[in-house]
């Protein structure tokens, strides 16, 4: 064809948008241009047309063209299709892009500006494979090619990617230019390529580029980031000129190794040379010294901010709500959250996130609802972070069905939001919609983890479930291909610790370091409250070796479980062998070895070790205070623990808890002064509970008051009117003051009375195995030598003239139930050992009758050892016929 007449479409200029592919869809009523193309038109003409069509973004028209000058068989000048290919990266336009690169051919093809431009075309418009295709296809590679590969792949963060580029480069013969070498360094800093970033550097010198700026402050960055500090501090001493980024980078630098003091110099260096710290210098510091816990400094830096005119932005707000919120000062949090909103700046999801999770952990579902609507009207609620606070809020706050509705509207869930679901469900008891929810994510393309099989195993066994906690226990590595974790063992142990099951606990726990998984802190703290009684002693032994052995001894948490724990199963001195080795204490050691010593019934030693406290200047918490009142009270120091009442609103300005009030009935009870103790209850602020009542119940039975007795037992059965041991003792009470047939109240209690029966049961533990013993069981092979024991010790007690008395007890009395269970116990010990033990440790699940208390003094000045047995009141040590409560439970 020596003529070709094609017809061009011309869109008025007014209406070209931007990045689109197809501006035919903007068009408005076009009008028809006609162009001719022959093998004579002037290349000239056929240029100025090509760049005035690049120039307006009709590219779909430039294709069709350069399609007509093609079947002219001429050329299109390289700049031209430069220009062409700059359009389309201007219009964002890829698929126009692939058609240009269709016809290169209409240009010299080994051209390296149109290659590179090619490049260029396909990084900038997301498409890097192809880019990287045109890159190694390249037989010629300048500097403007690497550097538009290089920008390529460090517009994806791609910064391993980044470096094998640069020693490709590098083997190629191409020297980087000041340009380059910033995102190189980057690079090297971003994936922690320390050696790469000091060969960088080198070069830097070599080249003589240390001069410039940029390329200085990416030398250091590398150092900074790769935790190189030394390095850092020495390339930023010898650099001639200084700006915001390297002081920046230092601070950074700095505040990453923890050494918040030296930024904080380094801070105040930069007024110095005259350069005002921005809001990201500012920001820097803030952030880290909210994460090291000081957000007291952190808010006095954010006060400094506003003196030095500097508006604290989103980033300021975020980080000291987020830092108050993870160190535990929820409250303030949220109160600065109200702070940021009144200041005019706009949450991020970040920032949201933070304060619901703060709402989560204090349970203010009011609060959680205002920024869930704050959440909403921003339009982030199917942000996943902030959906996933939003449903562990709504889970912890018992509303799980408004956690469902934002689990529902989650499009792009992640592992998070299925386990925060789940974990609602778990923890409000619905483990079968736990277990629906469970399958639905085996279906779903995100698989359950650990953690989602973990919470499911805790869920059960938590519920009492143990059969399905343990089917998924063994299912996890069949059927999940997941490898169980130390979580997954501890989940077992803390179910049945909490369930009571302490021997299956065991046989987890030893189980557990059957197959080398190694128990760490999690597992040492749930295992050792369930070994926090008398019969659990030796348990508590192996533990301990279990943590010497794992050097676990230093972990505060845990040395702290230690002291109360070896307390509670009778050995005190353990306790404070533990307590004297510990490099710190902490208010719960303090508080722990002082309760240990109250349990025990040694006063002196309690109110020793908090005077001690006070010469260390040591500020009693809520928990000191209960046990210096009742140290108090076994001291029989009435005037002292009143005053140390008093002092915990006047001096520490601590609101008194009902356990604190119940504690001075106790205080008042045992040294007889009931109408004081009636006074004071008359007095109480609050409303007293069932502990009050129950301590005034205990000091009239001790000191035979029938008339406060019969108050203090119907106020508790107003309280507690399904509590069998209460209406057993009101029986009791009312029997002995004649008010039988009063009320059907009482006929109902003597029918429940007769209903109830005997049902004392005690544990001891002899040569490492557990016995149990039932109130006026005769079953055992050994009964008759056991209760021939009893009787012969009985006739002792009564002969040495401990009996008789005015006494109300939980249990029926030998004569109608049976002999109690722990005068079965002691038999047992005693008669099963070659030689009488050195101690006897005894649980019961009730309170210890008098006689039984007679009998256990006698028994252990008679046969000289000593007897730890706690009941549902009280810890007793008896020894040389005394025992610790002082007669008192």
């Amino acid at each position: 064809m020596e003529n070709l007449r094609i017809t061009c479409i011309s869109k008025p200029p007014v209406i070209i948008p931007t990045k689109h592919e197809n501006l035919s869809e903007f068009s408005q009523t076009p009008t028809k241009l006609t162009f001719s193309y022959t093998k004579n038109t002037n290349p000239k003409f056929t240029d100025k047309h090509l760049k005035y069509l690049a120039r307006k973004g009709r590219l779909t028209e430039a294709v069709t063209a350069l399609d007509s000058i093609a079947l002219t068989g001429s050329e299109v000048r390289p700049n031209t299709f430069i220009n062409l290919l700059q359009a389309c990266i201007d219009f964002g336009s890829l698929e126009l892009g692939r058609k240009l690169h269709a016809r290169i051919h209409l240009v010299n093809e080994s051209d390296p500006f149109v290659e590179t431009k090619l490049v260029s075309l396909y990084a900038k418009c997301g498409s890097l494979a192809d880019a990287r295709k045109v890159f190694d296809k390249m037989s010629e590679k300048n500097l403007y090619t690497w550097s538009a590969m290089i920008g390529a792949y460090t517009r994806e963060s791609r910064w391993k990617e980044v470096v094998q580029l640069f020693f490709l480069m590098m083997e190629d013969g191409v020297l980087p230019d000041e340009v380059l070498f910033p995102k190189i360094l980057q690079a090297c800093a971003n994936c922690g390529d320390a050696r790469t970033g000091s060969l960088l550097h080198s070069l830097v010198i070599r080249l003589g580029m240390v001069g410039f700026t940029r390329v200085s402050n990416s030398v250091l960055a590398v150092y900074a980031k790769c935790g190189k500090l030394s390095s850092a501090r020495r390339f930023f001493n010898y650099m001639n000129e200084r700006d915001r980024v390297t002081w920046n980078s230092m601070l950074l630098a700095y505040c990453q190794k923890g050494e918040n003091d030296e930024a904080f110099r380094l801070f105040n260096g930069m007024w110095g040379e005259g350069i005002e710290p921005c809001i990201f210098s500012w920001n820097i510091l803030v952030n880290s010294y909210n994460q090291i816990g000081q957000c007291d400094v952190a808010l006095g830096l954010m006060k400094e901010m506003e003196s030095s005119r500097v508006s604290p932005d989103v980033f300021t707000w975020t980080s000291m709500i987020s830092g108050l919120a993870q160190n535990g000062r929820r409250w303030h949090a949220l109160f600065l959250f109200k702070e940021m909103l009144l200041a005019g700046i706009k949450p991020n999801g970040v920032t949201i996130t933070s304060a619901v999770s703060a709402c989560a952990s204090l349970k203010v579902l009011k609060m959680g609802l205002e920024i869930h609507s704050i959440a909403l009207r921003m339009g982030i609620t199917d942000n996943v972070l902030v959906g996933n606070s939003l449903i562990d809020m709504y889970a912890k706050c018992g509303e799980l069905e408004a956690a469902r509705r934002v689990f529902d509207v989650i499009e792009e869930k992640d592992v998070y939001t299925w386990n925060s679901m789940i974990a609602g469900y778990c923890q409000s008891g619905y483990c079968g919609k736990a277990y629906e929810l469970f399958i639905k994510m085996q279906e779903s393309d995100v698989k359950p983890n650990v953690i989602t099989w973990n919470t499911m195993i805790s869920g059960y066994i938590q519920n009492g479930d143990e059969d399905r906690a343990m089917d998924l226990f063994q299912r996890i590595e069949r059927d999940g291909k997941i490898r169980r974790n130390t979580a997954s063992w501890n989940a077992l142990i803390a179910g049945f610790v909490q369930l009571g099951a302490i021997d299956k606990a065991f046989g987890v726990f030893r189980q557990m370091q059957s197959c080398s998984i190694c128990p760490n802190s999690v597992t040492i703290l749930s295992i050792l409250p369930g070994c926090a009684n008398l019969i659990a002693a030796k348990k508590v032994k192996e533990i301990h070796g279990c943590i010497l052995r794992r050097n676990l001894e230093f972990v505060l948490s845990i040395s702290n479980s230690l002291i109360d724990t070896y307390a509670k199963s009778g050995n005190i001195l353990y306790s404070r062998n533990i307590f004297e080795g510990m490099p710190t204490q902490d208010i719960i050691s303090w508080n722990s070895i002082i309760g240990g010593y109250v349990l025990h019934g040694y006063s002196d030693a309690a109110l020793d070790l908090f005077n001690q406290m006070g010469k260390l200047g040591l500020k009693p918490n809520r928990g000191t205070f209960l046990s210096v009142i009742l140290a108090h009270g076994i001291a029989k120091m009435v005037d002292e623990g009143r005053h140390i009442f008093s002092s915990i609103i006047d001096n520490y300005e601590i609101i008194p808890a009902i356990e604190h009030y119940s504690a001075m009935i106790e205080l008042y009870g045992r040294s007889g002064r009931l109408g004081e103790a009636m006074e004071f209850i008359e007095d109480m602020p609050i409303e007293p509970d069932s502990s009050v009542w129950s301590s005034l119940l205990t000091a009239s039975r001790i000191h035979k008051d029938i008339a406060l007795a019969v108050l203090a037992g119907e106020r508790l059965l107003d309280l507690e009117p399904g509590n069998v041991v209460v209406n057993q003792l009101m029986f009791q009470i009312y029997s002995l003051c004649g008010k039988l047939d009063e009320s059907s109240k009482v006929r109902k209690l003597g029918k429940e009375h007769t209903l109830r029966g005997s049902h004392g049961q005690s544990w001891i533990e002899v040569r490492n195995r557990v016995h149990k013993f039932v109130t006026g069981d005769q079953s055992k092979p050994s009964s008759n030598l056991l209760y021939s024991w009893v009787q012969n010790i009985t006739r002792e007690v009564n002969v040495n003239g401990h009996h008789g008395g005015f006494f109300i007890e939980e249990e029926e009395k030998e004569e109608i139930g049976g002999v109690h269970s722990e005068k079965l116990a002691l038999a047992f010990a005693l008669i099963g050992s070659p030689s009488s033990p050195k101690s006897i440790r005894i649980v019961k699940n009730a309170r210890m009758c008098r006689s039984c208390h007679l009998t256990a003094k006698h028994v252990s000045l008679k046969f000289g050892c000593e007897i730890y047995l706690s009941d549902t009141k009280c810890f007793h040590h008896f020894k040389n016929g005394h025992c610790s409560c002082g007669d008192y439970w």
